[in-house]
């Protein structure tokens, strides 16, 4: 078994959408990023590619190439999932939580661990997301930004 961590963090800024594990969250703002931002699903992806030990999404997705303006984090994460099956990698178990000082996460749970299940093709019950704040310590607590740690087994 091999056991692989992932960060990922944004801002947050006017006239974005929100997506969190997948789904559009309605909110104010949107966080600012060269794809749509979804720190959940980067964090779930770097998670993947560090228990292969094959680097991070910006290594493989960087920001310099235009082809990745905008494009869902779920089609990443799809791509990194593939990535592992190539490896002969099957993944086992996500722990995903969220800081996020606003909006309130829990009524989107479910959608987002559907959704990632759905992409991943894995059972819910594998998928697990938290929520928590920072207390209004720092950037996250003054809901300047989101930020999601992710880990991820995967057998192989």
């Amino acid at each position: 078994m091999r056991v692989g961590i992932g960060y990922d963090i944004h801002r947050l800024v006017e006239e974005r959408k929100l997506f969190l594990g997948g789904i559009e969250i309605p909110y104010v703002k949107g966080l600012i990023s060269h794809t749509d931002g979804d720190v959940v699903m980067h964090a779930i992806a770097d998670a993947i590619l560090g228990a292969m030990g094959m680097g991070d999404i910006g290594r493989h997705f960087p920001d310099t190439d235009p082809g990745y303006k905008n494009m869902p984090s779920g089609d990443i994460l799809q791509k990194v999932a593939r990535l592992a099956a190539q490896k002969n990698f099957v993944i086992g178990n996500i722990d995903t939580t969220i800081i996020a000082e606003e909006p309130k996460i829990h009524p989107f749970k479910d959608k987002m661990i559907e959704k990632i299940s759905g992409v991943l093709g894995l059972e819910r019950s594998n998928i697990n997301i938290k929520a928590t704040t920072n207390e209004g310590v720092g950037s996250l607590g003054k809901g300047e930004a989101i930020a999601a740690y992710a880990i991820v087994t995967l057998e192989g």
